[in-house]
């Protein structure tokens, strides 16, 4: 402890017991002469016993002036050691708190965003001993690093998935096993009228009405596998089972009767290959980009593999219905799909898009198969290529459970053959609203499902897609 004026405590004690010391010995000596002065006034010497006393305790006086000096020369060296201690407390104790708050900040989007990377995570700081001392010496002090920033955080937020293309990629070397079921349902009605009308009431001529119900499971096995900890690859294997109703009463039958033809079919569909980049480093108010490619094979049945129901040709057929008597399980042309998804947080909630072009690529020698083997040729057939745009939002409700809004909506071109667009094929527009959930059972488990409504005429009614990726 110091007075005010910077001097310590125990030093004025110190040196007034020196002083009274010295002053004794002085004392004792002006006493001795005295009582061994001679009558006359002659001063006799000190005896040799006497002096060579004062000589030890001058001598041992001087020792302990040097211990003292020494003393006070350590006792500044460990005050000038606790100040450094003490600054350095203080500089954790604020990092700590920039740290405390910057991870209350962060941890909707680390719980958003799953299992951290391993390795990720604050560096752990130097702490004081439990009996109070730090274990530094005073040569480290000058030396010593006060913590380091916490690294940043740069894996998307997890979002509940509702898009053909998630937007948060496996950890790298991790790999992810996702079976998933999709139900969907959708129906049109269809009225044709085939000749002239002589009053805005009367219509004279044939009347072609046709409903279409068609059913569609498809139970898909997708696999991942992050390559890095920003590039993922995907295969994903579909088995595609169809069934389809259609209620119609044909043209030139003359018969009022509703007559329904049921066709089905069951196979696996068309494999496909997705590779996903992430473009950047997002965060907090912070876009990430993910880039991605999708290649779609013909794995599957595609429509002109499938029998007709023609009996000679279906243009201007007037004895069969021109529906196929087996559904087919994949488009039947090679597919190539680029695109890009975006992730916004914004606490409490992330918003998320997707824009993708997917071309179809043509195919040659096309023929469509007849009843009876017979074949009808197409030539050169190319399907319109698709314009997809999607954008939603997400929403945590705790560290478990996510919930997701979308709209999604694409354009399809019309289909081409020998490079004329053929009767009754125009350009499209679905249109769907999607809702999902998701919910983290543990940490190498979550349930996800989605579910779609189609708000066009064109887009199949509902849709519903239970997901359950498995990562190990």
């Amino acid at each position: 402890m110091r007075t005010r004026t910077g001097e310590p405590k125990w030093r004025r004690p110190c040196i007034a017991g020196l002083a009274g010391l010295v002053l004794v010995a002085g004392a004792t000596t002006a006493w001795a002469a005295q009582s061994d002065e001679p009558s006359g006034g002659e001063v006799r010497p000190l005896p040799a016993a006497i002096r060579k006393q004062l000589a030890e305790q001058a001598a041992e006086l001087r020792v302990v002036r040097r211990e003292i000096a020494k003393q006070e020369h350590l006792i500044e060296l460990q005050e000038q050691r606790i100040e450094r201690l003490q600054q350095m407390l203080a500089a954790q104790q604020g990092q700590y708190l920039a740290l405390r708050k910057s991870m209350e900040e962060g941890g909707l989007a680390r719980q958003r965003a799953g299992a951290e990377t391993a390795g990720e995570g604050p560096a752990t700081q130097p702490m004081p001993n439990p009996d109070g001392t730090v274990p530094y010496t005073a040569a480290d002090v000058a030396h010593e690093t006060v913590g380091t920033a916490p690294p940043s955080d740069s894996h998307p937020p997890a979002v509940a998935p509702i898009f053909e293309q998630p937007g948060v990629l496996t950890p790298r070397g991790k790999f992810v096993l996702e079976p998933s079921y999709q139900f969907g349902y959708s129906s049109t009605d269809r009225v044709a009228l085939i000749g002239y009308t002589i009053i805005p009431a009367l219509v004279v001529g044939l009347i072609d009405v046709r409903q279409v119900r068609t059913t569609t499971q498809t139970a898909q096995m997708t696999v991942r596998y992050g390559i890095t900890n920003r590039m993922e690859a995907e295969v994903r294997v579909p088995y595609v089972d169809s069934h389809t109703d259609t209620t119609s009463r044909e043209i030139f039958t003359g018969s009022a009767t509703d007559r329904v033809f049921t066709t089905s079919g069951k196979g696996i569909g068309d494999v496909e290959a997705t590779l996903r980049y992430q473009i950047n480093n997002g965060g907090a108010d912070r876009a990430y980009y993910v880039g991605w490619l999708r290649f779609k094979s013909r794995t599957g049945t595609d429509p002109f593999e499938v029998t007709t129901d023609c009996v000679q040709r279906c243009i201007q057929n007037t004895t069969g219905t021109g529906l196929p008597l087996e559904m087919p399980t994949g488009s039947g042309f090679y597919s190539l799909q680029p695109g890009v998804t975006w992730l916004y947080p914004s606490d409490p909630v992330v918003f998320f898009g997707n824009l993708s072009y997917l071309h179809n690529f043509p195919r040659d020698n096309v023929s469509l198969t007849l009843v009876g083997g017979a074949k009808q040729p197409l030539g050169k057939v190319q399907v319109g290529d698709v314009y997809d745009a999607s954008i939603g939002m997400g929403l945590a409700l705790n560290d478990r459970a996510l919930i997701s809004f979308g709209y999604d909506q694409s354009f399809v071109g019309a289909t081409k053959a020998n490079g004329r667009t053929l009767p009754g094929s125009t350009r499209t527009v679905l249109g769907s609203l999607l809702v999902g959930g998701s919910y983290k059972i543990n940490d190498h488990r979550t349930l996800n499902v989605a579910l779609s409504l189609g708000v066009t005429r064109d887009t199949p009614d509902v849709a519903v897609v239970v997901r359950l990726p498995m990562t190990f």
